[in-house]
């Protein structure tokens, strides 16, 4: 059965993501989008300054742009997912699950909210369940649920494969491509010959995101893991693909062997977004890199290389890409997994 779906803030950089990667989507039919003011009204191809590197679908193209307010927005739509800034999303989101909407984010505000549920499928699909305390503590009948900040989800996933380990503390340099920050994040003038090691608010993403997203959810809360991460957050001139350094430290012994046996046997699942394997391990330790391996898994893949013993656990490097993993292909992930969970 078809889902209608729309997309909050879609002529920008990541709506455009989001419309590359519904188009042809088995499950997800796009009917809605929606934009400032200023693109209300607008035929679509009209609106959008197009920058993905494959044409816009013609259908797409055709569709007139909707004003963000629920007032606008068709009945029939059953998901809404959401590339909203996350100022406009602070305020916008609410109002669409006030209105009954299912809404899958990749807006950053709300992650950390308590009845909100912010998932990684195949790490924590069962905290899809606190919609229910979501719905009972707000009084709306829709539904909010997040997808992490693109540096959390490179990480994360594998944290996920060694927590077995007793993982314990987590040290992560990352090395942060430029359409992270949108196309207007960063000019020419000062990434080209350059590395900024500093990426506001990113750090504090990647040190609080993944003590919940490995936490467990007892059927009314979310215990947030005690892991210890410290992050130091660098944007470098890479068009896609977040590259990250990571060193984890463990209770247990963990050796080169058992923690790549760990990452090749993660979890993934029968979803269409979802890769096969989740994570590709690479043994060559020049791998991974960017330009050779952020699509794979048609960018829904993390890819792993350079893992090495340490005196406290494992050192490795791990890849995806941004705004795809990290951001729009999430996203869609996660409406896959409500779909099939049965929460529209």
């Amino acid at each position: 059965m078809s889902v209608n779906v729309g997309i909050l803030g879609g002529t920008g950089a990541v709506g455009q993501r989001f419309i590359q990667l519904l188009d042809g989507h088995p499950d997800f039919e796009l009917t809605t989008i929606t934009a400032s003011e200023d693109s209300a009204g607008k035929l679509y191809r009209e609106a959008a300054k197009w920058r993905i590197d494959s044409p816009i679908p013609e259908y797409v193209g055709d569709i007139e742009v909707r004003a963000t307010d629920p007032r606008d927005v068709p009945d029939d739509v059953d998901l809404l997912f959401s590339s909203l800034p996350s100022g406009v999303a602070a305020e916008v989101e609410p109002k669409f699950t006030e209105a009954g909407y299912v809404v899958s984010s990749n807006s950053s505000n709300d992650r950390m909210a308590e009845d909100v549920p912010l998932v990684i499928p195949e790490v924590n699909a069962e905290h899809l369940d606190l919609i229910e305390v979501q719905r009972d503590e707000r009084g709306w009948d829709g539904a909010l649920v997040k997808n992490p900040n693109c540096s959390t989800i490179t990480m994360v996933p594998t944290l996920a494969a060694l927590d077995s380990f007793g993982l314990e503390r987590v040290h992560v340099s990352t090395l942060q491509a430029v359409s992270g920050a949108g196309y207007d994040g960063v000019t020419s003038m000062e990434i080209i010959d350059n590395v900024i090691p500093h990426i506001g608010g990113e750090e504090e993403k990647m040190v609080d995101e993944p003590q919940k997203l490995l936490g467990t959810f007892d059927g009314s809360e979310i215990s947030l893991h005690d892991v210890d991460v410290a992050a130091s957050c660098n944007r470098v001139p890479t068009l896609d693909g977040h590259l990250e350094n990571v060193w984890a430290e463990t209770t247990e012994e963990i050796t080169k062997a058992s923690a790549e046996e760990a990452f090749e046997n993660a979890t993934t699942l029968d979803l269409p977004s979802a890769p096969d394997p989740l994570i590709k391990v690479f043994e060559d330790p020049d791998r991974p890199q960017p330009r050779l391996d952020r699509t794979l898994g048609g960018g829904m893949q993390v890819a792993v290389g350079g893992v090495q013993e340490t005196p406290t656990g494992i050192q490795y490097n791990c890849l995806a890409h941004n705004t795809i993993r990290g951001a729009a292909g999430a996203s869609v992930l996660n409406g896959e997994l409500l779909a099939q969970e049965g929460w529209i």
